[in-house]
């Protein structure tokens, strides 16, 4: 499949800011002897990767609106302009601590439907991307959810609240739920990763609460367009909104939703 514009200025932007990432992230194992810690160093590569990610998309799609971790909502020219959805380091503490899993992420929403998306690994130089109605893809392969139904063969993703942020007993009611139906249950660090992962057929399924809409607009779409489903805990739509997420392909979607909304009641 041919990308489209949009794609393949996304791309682009992605390339434009990797390199300096890849060099930070070089830079974190160096910093880590020091008693203050790379933290400081981690929250500057983060804003860097953003500044360069606006500036080339602004340069390429100049009056569109963005919505940016670090910088906030920018609005677009006109009231139904595109906007970019940006995470321009998923997976933070994982790069703060060395760990190569972390991912730059891109999703595009036009009149609140999301009709593109990318992420990027800048390590491994994998470009998950998906655009409404033309499929999921990383570089030229088409990709698939997993197709497998039985949960005890599943593996399932998720993310594991931390201090000050998401439910613990909530979490915890869900996992015990989870765990003794799947064949293992993995916490790696990246919302973004871990779904490009379900549409690649790598993970079986996910959930996740406390989420923001930078971390899963680009995701969500890879996985629909993965030929799976996405859902809030509930069953319904309100994943933003909501700030909760499952997603599987059709029949472990399913049962997993039964798992999280018997842990709720």
């Amino acid at each position: 499949m041919s990308q489209s514009a949009i794609i393949t200025v996304m791309e682009r932007a992605c390339r434009k800011a990797a390199p300096r990432l890849r060099r930070d992230f070089g830079e974190v194992s160096q910093l880590q002897v020091s008693r203050k810690g790379p933290a400081d160093f981690v929250s500057q590569a983060d804003k860097a990767a953003e500044r360069t990610l606006l500036e080339e998309l602004q340069k390429a799609r100049p009056g569109w609106g963005f919505l940016l971790e670090e910088g906030g909502e920018i609005p677009g020219e006109e009231e139904n302009s595109p906007r970019f959805i940006i995470d321009p380091l998923d997976g933070t503490s994982n790069f703060l601590h060395g760990i190569p899993h972390f991912a730059i992420s891109i999703g595009v929403e036009h009149m609140g439907v999301a009709v593109a998306g990318m992420i990027y690994q800048p390590l491994t130089d994998e470009s998950f991307w998906a655009e409404r109605g033309r499929g999921a893809w990383l570089h030229n392969a088409r990709l698939r959810v997993s197709g497998r139904g039985d949960l005890s063969e599943a593996l399932i993703a998720t993310g594991i609240p931390y201090k000050g942020h998401g439910d613990q007993d909530q979490f915890e009611r869900i996992l015990n739920r989870v765990i003794p139906e799947v064949a293992g249950v993995r916490r790696f660090g990246a919302a973004s990763l871990d779904l490009a992962w379900v549409a690649a057929g790598r993970f079986d399924g996910f959930w996740e609460q406390g989420l923001s809409h930078w971390d899963v607009s680009a995701g969500m779409l890879l996985v629909k367009e993965a030929g799976g489903f996405v859902s809030d805990f509930r069953g319904g739509e309100k994943m933003v909104e909501r700030r909760e997420l499952i997603a599987g392909n059709d029949v472990l979607h399913s049962r997993l939703h039964r798992l999280v909304a018997g842990a709720l009641r």
